[in-house]
């Protein structure tokens, strides 16, 4: 075949999230790039919930965005619900999300990548990678062909050995209805990878024309600004929007479930493997919350017009009578049909303490993994991985530069430190508590924190650039208009006490009134006309008053926690990779020499990160260092 096919810079080996991130991100940096999947039809497939974001999730997705990816656009147009989290609380914790057309989210994604330069695809299954010198130089597929490229990056999610399961029946696959792929893990553990084994599952589809939906609750979705993507800020969703609905389960749902529990494959020993711990199964549930009477279900439509309804709550293992027999007991489902049945799968994954923070092998030069693959969970989680392996894996191509994300910097900065340095016991899926410094790590602030960096490298355009500086420049003159704009008692005191704030006994200044808790610029624009004029003929919108708005709300704790960060950077600056021979270091405790040794910490500041190494071992290590 040589002279037929090119040679490739990067070759991406699987078309999910983290794929379809990988692919756009690689090409569109320019190197030459090859997307290989099992079924271009199912680019992009949501294999489970049809939803983006959620708690930390959405942070990731728009960060994802303010780099230069697509997968926040590409939930914009496939939107049919669209809800900011956690509004409730402070703005460190609001997080989006959106519940998607499934089918048009994946038309949506082929159509980017089919019209991206630098990209060609191909449908096959890779079976082997072509490795030399303990460097990957290419791979070779099932229909005997061979691909040459200088890097490679896998994100074959849930496919290598999957494993699926309905009550006591099994078989193989990747997901329903497609087949898995094999010789890759066997190919990566003779060449001394280690290899473990990870469980999902997902729950039933459902007929909405069979559900009683008056007996349901119905959850709307937000009809304000906000948007996945900055660019799409006054942008009106192409799609029509739909409402969710919540159904509880009951004592009668739980008990006709037990019943099913000696033909789970959860309890009766035929699955080994990890499943998630936040997103377990409702056998799971069941039997870890067995005081419970109740729990939610969350019905979401899978598209715009479709009659097929996801279940979010209902993961599922159980035999399909037993998962039908206790849906007829839910209220509102007394009729239900289903399109299919929950099930669980397994599927191989590779523990990422093997990998750099650049989320290439340690093992092998060149080989990059993204996605299931390390152990996680999510589509967003994947579409981070994706996106950051494809931009080492150009950059590594072209010079010496690395991108790495701190802790501080992006959520998606936490999940890959998290995978590298502490690996994964369970899939991993991101919560805002994994991260210290979530008040600067806010979805309003992705662009801030990363389109600068993303420009820098080549993946955000000069559109995306110039909007971003737009945005700053009247956040910050807004900003600095309230701080010198003073309010007299005459002028405010009526609309304080209907806000139910104090009235004022004298003059202040506007950004102290604005520190109010009842208080928002845009419930103040037409008391104070002056601040709406300036707002009006500076052409600003509704983002640009809450990005100004909450600079001032919280611009102590956001001050204090820089401040803690910058500490915290004096370890991230002190390299000791490669500086060690960890096993000689008896002043250190041996789960420490242990676990620095197979990890390889590459700065003092991840080796304090790692399970087992303790403050004491740290301060060995400093001391070694002079410090």
């Amino acid at each position: 075949m040589t002279g037929l096919l090119p040679d490739y810079d990067i070759i991406v080996v699987g078309a999910g999230h983290a794929g379809c991130e990988a692919a756009y991100a690689a090409a569109t940096l320019g190197s030459r790039t090859l997307l290989i999947t099992l079924d271009m039809n199912k680019i992009a497939q949501m294999s489970c919930n049809p939803a983006v974001g959620g708690i930390a999730k959405g942070q990731i997705v728009r960060e994802i965005d303010a780099l230069g990816g697509m997968m926040g656009r590409v939930t914009d147009e496939s939107s049919i619900q669209f809800r900011m989290l956690n509004r409730s609380k402070g703005p460190a914790m609001w997080s989006p999300r959106a519940q998607c057309d499934r089918m048009r989210f994946s038309a949506n994604w082929r159509n980017i990548l089919e019209h991206t330069d630098n990209l060609d695809l191909w449908q096959d299954d890779v079976v082997r990678l072509l490795v030399e010198d303990n460097r990957v130089i290419g791979v070779y597929t099932s229909l005997g062909v061979e691909f040459k490229a200088q890097r490679v990056i896998l994100t074959n999610g849930t496919f290598l050995n999957g494993l699926m399961h309905v009550g006591r029946v099994s078989f193989q696959g990747g997901r329903i209805s497609e087949p898995a792929s094999f010789g890759i893990s066997a190919q990566l553990k003779e060449l001394g990878f280690e290899v473990g084994r990870m469980k999902t599952g997902t729950p039933v589809r459902i007929d909405g024309r069979s559900v009683d939906f008056s007996k349901l609750t119905e959850q709307g979705g937000d009809d304000d600004f906000h948007r996945f993507s900055y660019l799409n800020m006054n942008y009106s969703y192409p799609l029509k929007q739909r409402v969710c609905y919540l159904a509880y389960t009951n004592e009668r749902v739980h008990n006709v479930l037990r019943e099913g529990f000696a033909d789970s494959p959860l309890f009766n020993g035929t699955i080994q493997s990890i499943g998630p711990r936040y997103c377990p199964s409702i056998e799971t549930k069941l039997n870890t919350f067995a005081d419970r009477n109740s729990h939610h279900l969350f019905l979401e439509p899978e598209g715009e017009n479709t009659t097929e309804f996801y279940l979010n709550g209902f993961s599922s293992s159980l035999p399909w009578d037993v998962q039908l027999r206790g849906l007829r007991l839910v209220e509102g489902f007394e009729q239900v049909r289903i399109f299919r049945p929950g099930y669980a799968i397994e599927y191989d994954y590779f523990p990422p303490t093997q990998l750099y923070h650049t989320l290439e092998t340690k093992r092998i030069k060149g080989l990059y993994f993204a996605g299931q693959i390390n152990g996680t969970t999510g589509y967003e989680e994947a579409a981070a991985q994706g996106l950051m392996a494809a931009i080492n894996a150009h950059l590594s191509l072209h010079s010496t530069q690395e991108f790495v994300l701190g802790r501080d910097e992006a959520y998606i900065g936490v999940l890959i430190d998290d995978l590298v340095t502490k690996g994964v016991d369970e899939p991993y899926r991101m919560f805002t508590s994994r991260a210290e410094f979530r008040i600067l790590l806010r979805q309003d602030n992705a662009d801030n924190r990363l389109t600068p960096k993303g420009y820098k490298i080549g993946l955000a355009d000069n559109s995306r650039y110039n909007l971003f500086i737009d945005k700053i420049k009247k956040r910050d003159n807004l900003v600095n208009f309230i701080r010198n704009f003073s309010v007299k008692p005459d002028e405010i005191n009526d609309c304080l006490i209907k806000l139910n704030s104090q009235p004022l006994k004298q003059g202040m200044k506007l950004v102290d009134i604005l520190t109010r808790p009842q208080l928002t610029i845009d419930s103040l624009l037409e008391t104070l006309p002056l601040l709406k004029q300036f707002i009006v003929e500076n052409e600003m919108c509704e983002e640009h008053m809450e990005a100004a708005e909450i600079l001032i709300k919280y611009s102590g704790y956001i001050e204090r926690e820089r401040q803690l960060a910058d500490k915290l950077h004096r370890l991230e600056d002190l390299v000791i990779a490669g500086k060690f021979n960890y096993e000689e270091l008896t002043n250190l405790s041996i789960e420490a020499r242990q676990k620095l040794a197979k990890i390889q910490p590459r700065t003092i500041g991840q080796a304090s990160r790692i399970s087992g190494v303790s403050p004491a071992d740290i301060n060995v290590l400093l001391i070694l260092m002079g410090r």
